[in-house]
C-alpha cells in the first residue's frame, strides 16, 4: 500500500474518531450508557474506573484490525493504527492532562488550557442531561481567545 495513503488512512482515522467520539459521548454515554459513564463525572477514590472500560473496548477493536491485516498492511491495519493513536492521544490529553492522572503534565498553551476549560464545562453539570462540550480535540474557537 502507498505510503501516502497510508497516512493518509491514520489521519482520516483520528479525526474520525474524535467525531464518532463526541457522538458516542454525547448520545450514548449521556444516554443508555450513562451507568458505565456516571463514574468519570464523580469524584474517584481509585485510578481505574467504569469509564475506563470503553477504552478496553476501543483497544480491542484497533487490535482485531491491526491483527487481522498484519501480514499484508492493508487498510484495515491502518485504520486501527489510527484509532491506537487517537486512543493514546485521548489518554495523554484527557487523562494526563485534563484530568491530572498522572501529575507531571503541565501547559500554558493556549490550545491545551481551551482543551481543559472546555472539558471544565462539561463536568460542570454532574448529571447525566443537559451536558455541554462533549468532544475533546474539537474546541469553540471563543475559548481559545480568553
Amino acid at each position: 500500500m502507498n505510503v501516502i495513503f497510508s497516512i493518509l488512512i491514520v489521519l482520516s482515522t483520528i479525526i474520525a474518531m474524535e467525531c464518532l467520539s463526541w457522538f458516542i459521548h454525547k448520545f450514548l454515554f449521556h444516554g443508555p450508557l450513562w451507568f458505565m459513564h456516571q463514574s468519570h463525572h464523580k469524584k474517584s477514590h481509585s485510578f481505574l474506573e467504569w469509564n475506563d472500560l470503553f477504552a478496553l473496548l476501543f483497544a480491542a477493536l484497533s487490535l482485531y484490525l491491526m491483527y487481522v491485516d498484519r501480514k499484508y498492511f492493508g487498510y484495515r491495519f491502518f485504520i486501527g493504527l489510527g484509532i491506537t493513536l487517537y486512543g493514546l492521544i485521548y489518554f495523554i490529553i484527557h487523562d494526563w492532562f485534563v484530568h491530572r492522572r498522572f501529575k507531571t503534565f503541565k501547559s500554558n498553551n493556549s490550545y491545551l488550557k481551551a482543551v481543559r476549560k472546555a472539558h471544565k464545562i462539561h463536568h460542570k453539570n454532574q448529571g447525566k442531561e443537559q451536558g455541554k462540550a462533549f468532544g475533546l480535540l474539537f474546541v469553540n474557537r471563543k475559548l481559545l481567545k480568553n
